[in-house]
């Protein structure tokens, strides 16, 4: 079957989807009409399980099972229901060509939907049924990312231009499929986890020293922050770093980048980056660096927790291994410290000497081999 997310023309998307659309609403009709009760099947997805023996195939974008909703349950009619208006509301846009956001498209029908969960279920449940990504429903989100650095790039016909003053943040693409033009001379790309660090390396002014992209998407990314970033490594053929706070919620970030979400994972293809090379904070830096002991943290009950499943994740057994090793040294230490516990030494440590030494560690020595791309530099 011809995969909407594949369909090359934006046109022929919209006509694709348009038709499935109708297909799908006219079987709905035809059982009501035939005295049947209709049912919809969607199909579920996980990009990760707890099966630590390797025997999952949670990487594959493969089916693990079917949710069946059906006019059994006062529950169901209303999931029914709120799946069926997001979908005439979808079917308006893409027969208009025009675009909403989630939270538009909640307002149209807030006694109904009664909170904006369930409306972000509905239009994950609308992707799954016709098998297309979000942006693909003419449904957007506003982008909570920032970039700096050396690169140009147009979205549906305006010029963004951070070359021009490179240590100053602009605001991620909400577009992203209408990304074109795109120029650059960086060497990388730097993903930081935080909005605070990425203010140190423009106060810093890293990217006039360093021929780089920055990208930060403020905490867990939204979609628009890692489409963009999907979008410029499948472009640009450029190494891609990552730095995170050393803890759960540092790593969890993490693997959102590298692996996806579990909620997103029907879309993880487009979304994910196997390419991403994680620079830290590692727990061995403390030791590496000589943290002093009021730098570090104790591990709270909520952040073993978080580890404690996270370390159970199968693609770190299958996948990352060395990062699972990162993340069970967190718990047997029972420690944690945040990227700007580096800053004890100078304001400028993290862009003058961490960064730039972790950079280093990563690249390619003349006349060696390529070194692997999915792998972590202390």
């Amino acid at each position: 079957m011809e995969k909407t997310t594949d369909l090359d023309d934006p046109q022929r998307r919209r006509t694709h989807l348009l038709r499935k659309i109708k297909d799908f609403t006219r079987s709905i009709v035809g059982d009501l009409v035939g005295g049947r009760s209709p049912e919809i099947s969607i199909n579920k997805y996980r990009n990760y399980c707890t099966n630590s023996d390797g025997n999952c195939f949670c990487s594959c974008n493969l089916v693990y099972g079917k949710e069946v909703l059906a006019l059994r349950t006062q529950c169901q009619v209303h999931r029914i229901d709120v799946l069926l208006k997001v979908l005439a509301i979808v079917q308006q846009l893409l027969q208009e060509n025009r675009h909403a956001s989630k939270r538009d498209i909640y307002y149209m029908y807030p006694s109904v939907f009664r909170e904006q969960s369930i409306v972000d279920r509905a239009i994950n449940e609308i992707c799954i049924i016709l098998e297309c990504s979000r942006h693909n429903l003419n449904v957007v989100s506003v982008a909570n990312g920032l970039v700096m650095g050396w690169i140009k790039f147009s979205e549906v016909g305006d010029r963004f231009d951070c070359i021009s003053s490179p240590n100053s943040p602009h605001p991620v693409p909400v577009h992203v499929e209408e990304v074109s033009d795109i120029f650059t001379i960086a060497q990388y790309i730097l993903i930081v986890e935080k909005e605070s660090v990425f203010q140190r390396l423009a106060n810093d002014q890293f990217c006039s020293t360093n021929h780089c992209i920055v990208i930060t998407g403020r905490g867990y990314p939204d979609i628009s922050t890692r489409r963009f970033l999907r979008v410029l490594v499948e472009k640009l053929n450029i190494p891609v770093y990552c730095l995170v706070d050393c803890d759960p919620y540092g790593f969890d970030i993490l693997t959102t980048y590298r692996f996806g979400s579990m909620q997103m994972a029907y879309d993880a293809k487009y979304l994910r980056l196997p390419e991403i090379c994680w620079l830290g904070a590692f727990i061995s830096d403390s030791e590496k660096y000589s943290l002093p002991s009021q730098c570090l943290l104790p591990l709270t009950i909520e952040d073993k927790k978080k580890a404690e499943a996270m370390v159970h994740r199968c693609y770190l057994h299958s996948e990352e291994p060395q990062w699972r090793s990162e993340l069970e040294l967190m718990l047997e230490k029972g420690v944690k410290f945040e990227i700007e516990a580096l800053s004890v030494y100078s304001l400028s440590f993290l862009t003058e000497e961490y960064l730039p030494s972790k950079i280093r560690g990563t690249r390619r020595l003349p006349g060696s081999q390529v070194q692997p791309v999915n792998w972590y530099a202390h």
